[in-house]
């Protein structure tokens, strides 16, 4: 089965976009279609719609499912599996944050605890253990801050996304009706 041009176009692009994100091209077309499916949809109808192995198919299901970002569903009289993407987008993204704190930061948070509990033997290990100590403060805060915000409601998370924007408006704003200078872009971002 031919997918529609418009569905073949973001398939297509997600797969080689997944290869950027930390998956292979083929789990990444699988997510697309997936996410773009009227329904859940079956491995064999996966295979059908993409041109893919059954294999690779299988394998990137459960990588979907390890990552959980797809659901699992069961149709009454049917032994097949079925597949689908949660209908939230928020909560796509809630899980995809997750996951990769889980595999990423987590990981790394624990090495630099280990380091830095280590004694540094010699003045470039002390120097090492300071530069470590630095990170290890920057993905603590940013464990903090994750913690916080994934409680967040999804109203208050855009409230959230958008606030920089608002925040320059309103200073501009401000200059426009008070004077000053205008704010432009930090020193050494470009225009």
């Amino acid at each position: 089965m031919q997918l529609p041009p418009l569905i073949q176009t973001f398939v297509l692009h997600f797969g080689e976009m997944g290869s950027r994100w930390g998956i292979n091209r083929t789990v990444g077309q699988i997510y697309a279609l997936l996410f773009v499916a009227e329904r859940a949809l079956n491995a064999d109808e996966i295979v059908e719609r993409l041109g893919l192995s059954r294999s690779n198919v299988s394998m990137g299901l459960k990588e979907l499912q390890a990552w959980n970002l797809v659901r699992l569903q069961h149709v009454p009289g049917d032994r097949r599996d079925y597949f689908s993407t949660p209908e939230d987008i928020w909560q796509i993204v809630r899980t995809l944050v997750e996951e990769r704190k889980k595999r990423e930061v987590d990981p790394t948070l624990t090495l630099l605890r280990e380091i830095l509990m280590q004694e540094p033997q010699t003045g470039e290990e002390r120097h090492a253990q300071s530069r470590l100590r630095e990170m290890h403060d920057l993905f603590e805060l940013f464990a903090g801050w994750y913690s916080d915000v994934r409680r967040l409601e999804t109203e208050r998370l855009i409230q959230l996304l958008t606030l920089g924007a608002r925040v320059q408006k309103i200073l501009e704003m401000k200059d426009r009706l008070f004077g000053g200078a205008p704010r432009g872009r930090p020193e050494g971002e470009p225009d």
